[in-house]
């Protein structure tokens, strides 16, 4: 028995009962997919840099942190080992944050590895490493997050840009990025550490977007040695190439303007390659000498060839990085990343789930951020209007009910009443309130008996002959004006469920429109397009036409069933009077 349980034990994860820290109350669970269906990561990779993009899509918890994050914390696969991160940009107004993150090592083809965020410690100080993020190797990296000034580097070598014209793009593609003005290059002065090493090689990365292909050549990254040998990196209206020199050069690559795309260089002794978003699309083969100097990015080494675009995420590494590098690094940054990291549910330290299901992420996107006051008053007035509809048809319906059995019972007893003069005459139910005062049939029946008894007393000078014809119309007249009253009372309050069908799909989408025009006016202040960070906006503005929805539809159905009611029982109305009168006739006429 013993055995069996120890079987039995090993066969669940230790990770699923293990937690780093009692102190932080919550954790999340990121999985990184190397698989083809993920980054499809061949060969393994050590101290990469992979960017955790959290949203109210995948984490609904922004108003529970602190001030910039301060108490997150990334741990390893084995729930034990804390890993460097540094916060890019944190924005719990838009439910947006872009953190950084050191994974030690990125297994190939795997779905299985795993990193745990956690938070929920409302005393943690803050831990975030800048400089530790980033392996040796990579010796500058411009996040572009600078709201004024030249861009700063983040890596520990703080490689200084030393010159150019950019402007500030907060609405870039990684957080914040910067526009290439096209009247000066931005220059990277040279450095130690940015010198090009046949021995170990050389790669520059950045993300590129161009408002449109130059006419002329122009240059996104040049570089001149001191022997006078150069590299390049050049955009024209036949598309993207790689130089070595001004002479050879990759063929060029088309790529389409408006669009972001990575751009990668990689350098060796052997040559140049060229990739476009992760996927190698050229190389030159040529013997590449040592080079150092400055790196000149959005124009040439002489001033020539600017570059107007939007670039982000600019990194320089004094090693060459490998196909899987690059390929790895611009699918988790790039619009590829909800494939290649994927984020469970929110869980305690208990082990219990503490992420909404579906509903309640969209909820908490609506009731949980004060800007989505018009969804919520819409939401409320949906909801009373709801209220309002479901009280009218519990009300109606109980009354109708009673209604219809009651004039069931009267019809019963009305059949057994006899000729004028017997014991069960016309009169004998007149005073049967009681017994069957909700019903409408009864109450024609009263208004009609009483308008003979009044004709046929002889305080009124009744004819012994009968009522004649004159007063047989009267006697109809006001039966008549009883079934239009009765007619009225069956169908009041039904105006409320026409204003909830009518009304409620458009009070909706009065709140849904609003709810897109809040959505769409974040991403143009963010920047941020990626679907699980436009997904969660767009559903809690939908809420509004589900719940103007909510109102209509039952209340067409409910105002349908009553309404069709209503119209039998004054179809019954207009039935008995006839008989009614028709009996009237035979036995008290001229």
């Amino acid at each position: 028995m013993r055995s069996l349980v120890a079987m039995i034990c090993l066969c669940f994860s230790v990770n699923a009962f293990a937690w780093w820290n009692e102190e932080w109350t919550q954790r999340k669970e990121i999985v990184i997919n190397t698989t083809a269906a993920g980054a499809n990561t061949q060969g393994a990779l050590t101290e990469v840099p992979a960017l955790v993009r959290l949203s109210s899509g995948n984490f609904p918890q922004f108003l529970n942190l602190l001030d910039n994050g301060a108490d997150f914390r990334f741990v390893a696969g084995d729930d034990a080992t804390p890993l460097k991160f540094h916060v890019e940009r944190f924005d719990p107004v838009s439910e947006l944050a872009y953190i950084w993150v050191k994974v030690p090592a990125v297994n190939p083809q795997t779905d299985k590895q795993s990193v745990f965020l956690y938070f929920g410690n409302p005393a943690a100080p803050a831990a975030e490493d800048r400089a530790g993020t980033f392996d040796v190797n990579t010796v500058a990296a411009f996040h572009f997050g600078e709201s004024a000034g030249l861009p700063v580097d983040s890596t520990a070598y703080g490689t200084v840009v030393t010159s150019g014209q950019v402007f500030p793009a907060p609405a870039s593609l990684i957080g914040s990025g910067i526009t290439l003005s096209g009247t000066e290059p931005l220059v990277i002065g040279d450095a130690p550490q940015l010198a090009f090493n046949p021995e170990t090689g050389w790669t520059f990365e950045t993300w590129l977007r161009l408002n449109g292909l130059p006419a002329e050549t122009a240059y996104l990254l040049d570089r001149q040695g001191a022997d006078g040998q150069r590299l390049s990196v050049t955009v024209g209206s036949d598309g993207l190439a790689a130089r070595l020199d001004k002479g050879d050069a990759t063929p060029p690559v088309a790529l389409t303007a408006t669009d972001w795309h990575h751009v990668s260089l990689v350098v060796t002794r052997d040559g140049l390659q060229l990739f476009l978003d992760g996927i190698p699309v050229g190389a030159l083969q040529a013997a590449v000498q040592a080079t150092s100097g400055p790196v000149y990015v959005g124009g040439s080494v002489e001033g020539e060839g600017l570059l107007a675009a939007d670039i982000d995420e600019l990194r320089i590494s004094n090693v060459a990085r490998t196909t899987d590098w690059i390929a790895f690094a611009a699918k988790v940054q790039g619009s590829g990343a909800e494939r290649v990291l994927t984020y469970s549910v929110d869980t305690g330290a208990e082990g219990g789930p503490k992420q909404a299901g579906s509903f309640g992420i969209i909820f908490q996107n609506v009731f949980g951020k004060p800007e989505a006051w018009v969804e919520q008053a819409v939401i409320i007035i949906c909801g009373l209007m709801m209220l309002a509809a479901a009280v009218v048809m519990f009300l109606k319906g109980v009354a109708l009910s009673r209604a219809d059995k009651a004039s069931r019972k009267f019809l019963i007893a009305y059949s057994a009443l006899g000729p004028k003069d017997s014991e069960q005459d016309m009169s004998s139910l007149y005073s049967a309130r009681k017994e069957f005062g909700d019903s409408p049939l009864w109450r024609v029946y009263h208004v009609g008996v009483d308008e003979v008894h009044k004709r046929m007393s002889p305080a009124v000078g009744a004819d012994s002959a009968g009522i004649d014809s004159k007063a047989m119309a009267s006697i109809r007249a006001a039966m008549d004006a009883t079934m239009v009253r009765e007619g009225q009372r069956l169908n009041s309050q039904l105006v409320l469920l026409t204003i909830a069908i009518s009304g409620g799909p458009f009070i909706g989408l009065f709140g849904t429109v609003i709810g897109v025009m809040v959505t769409f006016a974040a991403i143009a202040a963010t920047g941020d397009v990626n679907i699980a960070a436009i997904a969660p906006g767009m559903a809690a503005a939908l809420l509004a036409t589900v719940a103007g929805l909510g109102v209509a539809i039952p209340s067409l159905f409910g105002y349908n069933w009553l309404g069709s009611r209503a119209k039998e029982q004054v179809a019954d109305m207009r039935v008995f009077a006839d008989e009614l009168v028709a009996r009237f006739d035979e036995e008290y006429g001229a």
